[in-house]
């Protein structure tokens, strides 16, 4: 049987951070942030939002891009705040930001691009490259 798992896949180290985001998570009065979590929990305001959403029947797929009325304000809060000009379909709303960077990688990456990555870095940069085909080099190596 094949191993299901890619042979890339299996390139990639485990994360650090993780390894110790697992060890603090068995600890007591310890507040990791290795992971980016805040040590506070989601505002109120935030989780009401949600429910709201919930019970409104808001439960469908949305456009890969995001929703149009998000991408719209988000688009003037760059303009507003930054003095930017983005149309709405010129924007794309992910869940996080390795999901956007993940995202990128991909769609600009041909096999075998070569990636610097300047560190101290976020942990994923490298496994990102390297999942989309890329070669990331480390900085000291281009030097």
């Amino acid at each position: 049987m094949r191993d299901p798992l890619s042979k890339k896949i299996k390139e990639i180290k485990p994360s650090g951070i993780r390894r110790f985001f697992d060890v603090a998570n068995t600890m007591e009065n310890v507040i990791s942030l290795g992971v980016g979590e805040p040590d506070f929990d989601t505002p109120w305001h935030v989780r009401e939002e949600g429910i709201y959403s919930l019970e409104k029947g808001r439960t469908f797929y949305t456009s890969n891009a995001g929703l149009y009325p998000l991408r719209e304000e988000v688009s003037r809060y760059l303009n507003r705040r930054f003095a930017l000009q983005y149309h709405p379909d010129e924007i794309l709303i992910t869940v996080g930001g390795s999901e956007a960077i993940d995202l990128a990688f991909r769609a600009m990456l041909d096999p075998g691009d070569e990636v610097i990555i300047p560190e101290p870095c976020f942990v994923s940069y490298a496994p990102c490259v390297s999942m989309a085909g890329g070669v990331p080099v480390d900085r000291k190596s281009v030097v």
